[in-house]
């Protein structure tokens, strides 16, 4: 499926980054003369304290888990532990995974993701629930998804710094996609955008919740910090308030912005396609579709 003219959906793979976003990564604790420092304590506390056994110890996969936790050295290598103890936990997720096997996720609707940025540069991806439909895309293909997605984003620099933010969208949610919810399934999803990846989900933004969501809600508060909550907006129907946060210049039309939307499945080609996407992605586990490669 060729890309309309003029949208790009690249990851930007550049060390060197930007100059506003390395202002912002400065701020963060990100310091040129103290980097290879903290780099070098993380990796002697891996071999020290021996909790995971990562499958890459060199500086640009380190990084990441540093940025991600702000270059605080014991947080990043805790979080570096509760990513392996996930793999580990689920290796249904990724393990021989073709990534263009979830491709109806992006024909259906389900998930897309903007080659747009919002005004602080983070990537914008929606979740439209109430298009999925159980009977046809089991839940693990939503969860293959969505870990997809934060380990690709992972890779680029720009986006360890920055984060990203999820629109979840869930209008249409019915008892049939609650019924598969469960206290479970919560606790991953929680893992997977919070607690548990190298790469921050900066925002969450609730939109077109009905009835429903109350009962599904119920669910997931038992696993919500106050951290966590922090990060939750629910908008409603209300545009106004979702675009005090995220300029419409960066949203679709249907959530009162002025850019189209693109399927996930344009995502999923471009990543098929860079063979620095795809090794990495062999690394963890990935396979890759042969008809596909270059």
């Amino acid at each position: 499926m060729p890309e309309p003219e003029g949208v790009v959906h690249k990851l930007y793979m550049e060390r060197e980054l930007p100059p506003k976003v390395a202002e912002v990564a400065r701020l963060q604790g990100e310091d040129a003369d103290r980097k290879s420092l903290m780099i070098e304590q993380l990796r002697d506390m891996i071999y020290e304290k021996g909790e995971c056994i990562p499958h890459r110890v060199d500086d640009d996969y380190l990084i990441k888990f540093l940025r991600a936790r702000f270059w605080n050295v014991l947080h990043a290598y805790n979080l570096m532990v509760r990513y392996y103890t996930f793999r580990e936990s689920n290796p249904e997720f990724y393990e021989n995974v073709n990534p263009m096997s979830l491709r109806s996720l992006g024909d259906d609707d389900i998930i897309s993701i903007s080659p747009y940025r919002d005004q602080e540069g983070r990537r914008v991806i929606c979740f439209k629930f109430g298009k999925w439909r159980p009977n046809k895309i089991p839940i693990v293909d939503l969860f293959r998804a969505t870990m997809l997605l934060l380990e690709v984003g992972s890779l680029e620099p720009q986006s360890q710094v920055l984060g990203g933010i999820g629109i979840m969208d869930l209008e249409g949610l019915s008892y049939n996609h609650a019924w598969n919810l469960t206290p479970s399934v919560a606790q991953k999803m929680l893992a997977l955008l919070a607690t548990s990846m190298p790469l921050r989900t900066s925002q969450i933004h609730i939109v077109n919740q009905g009835w429903m969501f109350d009962t599904v809600f119920q669910i997931f508060k038992p696993f919500l910090t106050d951290k966590m909550r922090q990060r939750l907006f629910f908008h409603g129907t209300d545009r106004a308030s979702l675009h005090k946060y995220i300029d419409p210049e960066a949203l679709p039309e249907r959530y009162g912005g002025t850019k189209p939307e693109y399927p996930y499945t344009y995502w999923l080609e471009h990543l098929s396609r860079v063979e620095q996407i795809v090794d990495e992605l062999q690394q963890l586990g990935y396979v890759s579709d042969p008809l596909l490669e270059d």
